[in-house]
């Protein structure tokens, strides 16, 4: 059995050993960490062993919660952001038998408070729309504040306030740094095999093709997952099962709660309803399996047994260029209430060709650019790349010291470079 340090301030979920490394999220002191695996094999196969055109087939690496939200975790998102709570991030009934976030004082002063030894159990009765806005919280940096556009109600998700229960038109924005996973991203994660393109999947997320055991002992014999009980719903703490994660390092994705995706599965003529995997705590043991995906949530119900985990893009690599701003100048002054432009150069070099940069994608301070060209700037045989910028569109203090440039190559790899400036006039 796996123990869960926690801590007052915040969570912090400790490493596991195994298939997979993990990345975790550090976002500052005070605040949640969420610890996630990597998710490779990117352009696997799909499962099409039960459905066409089957499932699990992603094209792109990212991550996803090694854990299920906590109790501890969503009462920390509460504290922030929940003091007057005008779009329910609270139900009363997370305060009963099935859960355990007690609020006290009154709106605009709200508080939340988990008992230790509900702190490591996944969150329940929560809506689609609570975990996007706990997303959008976890997006835009775990701000403390009400609960606007700067904290829950836009981010990875435009929600503005929509608490209804047809989704359609909020879908995750491109850039998104936290979202809820697809339900391919889910299944990804929780079933396949890794290794390859075309691994194939194992039925249950235990590694394994035989139905699971509920054995809550110490060590965890393997293949068991939090099912099977009945109808009364007994949460275990997340990993409690420390030898019967996924392939890729995941933990509970068969049992304990249902899990809310992102995928639409069912239309309506004013409705949708998104997909959840994974069974829960109170189910059989065959809702864990890989074939059973026929459950729908209401994006505006909360639900008991419902929880969710978080998924993250993985940070592309930075290739650091050599940029010349002024070409020619050693002082790269910038008069900032200059109505003309600043001329950038990126530079080729032995290692890199300034040809390879689209100059659209390309921004300085800010700034796109208003014209470019290739022409050798500092006349060592080879074409750089020339571009200039408006000044009025420069995001630069008066006490700007350095300016970066950012930028893709033609083939989408993600380039920067940076220079020292020197502002003139001078700051007073």
């Amino acid at each position: 059995m796996r123990s869960i340090l926690v801590l007052t301030a915040a969570v912090t979920l400790l490493g596991l050993g195994g298939v997979a490394q993990a990345d975790v999220f550090n976002l500052g002191p005070g605040l949640t960490n969420l610890e996630t695996v990597t998710v490779g094999d990117p352009g696997n196969a799909a499962d099409t062993r039960y459905a066409t055109p089957g499932f699990g087939s992603v094209a792109y690496t990212y991550n996803i919660g090694r854990f299920e939200v906590t109790q501890a975790q969503y009462a920390d998102f509460l504290n922030k952001v929940a003091k007057a709570d005008p779009y329910g991030l609270y139900n009363v009934y997370m305060g009963g038998r099935q859960s355990n976030i007690v609020r006290t004082g009154g709106a605009g002063s709200y508080s939340y408070t988990v008992a230790s030894n509900w702190a490591n159990k996944p969150v329940d009765i929560v809506s689609y729309w609570n975990a996007c806005r706990f997303v959008n919280w976890l997006h835009n940096g775990q701000p403390t504040g009400q609960q606007d556009a700067t904290t829950t109600e836009d981010g990875a998700y435009a929600i503005n306030g929509y608490n209804g229960n047809d989704g359609r038109e909020i879908t995750r924005k491109p850039g998104a740094g936290w979202f809820i996973p697809t339900e391919d991203e889910w299944y990804k994660a929780a079933y396949y095999k890794g290794g390859g393109k075309d691994a194939g999947y194992w039925d249950y997320p235990t590694q394994s093709d035989s139905v699971p055991s509920a054995l809550v002992v110490d060590p965890d014999p393997g293949n068991n997952a939090n099912c099977g009980f009945g109808n009364d719903y007994y949460p275990t703490d997340v990993g409690e099962f420390e030898n019967s994660g996924s392939p890729y390092g995941t933990f509970d994705q068969g049992g304990n709660v249902w899990e809310m995706t992102e995928t639409i599965r069912e239309v309506g003529v004013d409705w949708a309803s998104f997909a959840r995997r994974g069974g829960s705590s109170g189910l059989p043991e065959y809702t864990l399996h890989a074939s059973s995906g026929n459950s729908f949530t209401n994006p505006g119900d909360p639900h008991a047994c419902v929880g969710f985990r978080v998924a993250a893009a993985v940070a592309e690599p930075v290739l650091l260029i050599v940029i010349d701003i002024r070409p020619g100048s050693d002082q790269n002054n910038i008069n900032l209430r200059s109505r003309g432009v600043v001329p950038v150069a990126v530079l080729t070099t032995d290692e890199f060709d300034a040809g390879s940069v689209d100059p659209a994608a390309c921004r300085f301070a800010g700034a796109s650019p208003l014209r470019w060209a290739m022409q050798d700037v500092n006349r060592d045989g080879h074409k750089d790349l020339i571009m200039h910028f408006d000044t009025q569109q420069l995001n630069l203090s008066a006490n700007a010291v350095t300016a970066t440039l950012t930028g893709e190559t033609w083939d989408g790899q993600t380039v920067e470079g940076t220079d020292n400036v020197r502002i003139v006039p001078p700051a007073r």
